[in-house]
């Protein structure tokens, strides 16, 4: 399995934990959903955003759909990290095994799809 697949893969199960198990993954990030409509909300934004984008990535021969899962996580990765300065949340380690992978899965997405495009080669793209 190339890294873009691996990368989009992951999406795509943090996805369907958030489908199928909302209040875990609500609890696991320390989010606490009061009500059907938290749970709904968690199970559509956790959960089918991420299965659906990392689902076609997956399943697609497409490199711009990992590009797209790479570019994903690292926002994820970088809205967590201005919210270290700005929110001053209580780490554990999870939340710094949560910025290990999207910052692991988002790379490996970009450097899947970089590599594809020098491998057609694609002008302005080299390859290491």
């Amino acid at each position: 399995m190339n890294l873009g697949r691996l990368s989009s893969a992951a999406l795509m199960l943090s996805g369907v934990a958030g489908v199928v198990m909302p209040e875990r993954v609500a609890s696991t990030l320390q989010l606490t959903p009061t009500s059907a409509r938290g749970i709904a909300e968690t199970r559509a934004g956790l959960g089918g955003t991420y299965a659906a984008l990392g689902g076609v990535a997956f399943v697609s021969q497409r490199r711009a759909l990992h590009a797209a899962v790479g570019a994903v996580w690292l926002g994820a990765a970088a809205a967590r990290l201005v919210s270290l300065a700005i929110d001053r949340p209580r780490t554990d380690s999870a939340f710094w095994a949560y910025l290990a992978a999207e910052v692991g899965f988002g790379a490996m997405a970009l450097v899947a799809a970089r590599d594809h495009l020098a491998s057609l080669g694609a002008p302005g793209v080299e390859h290491d």
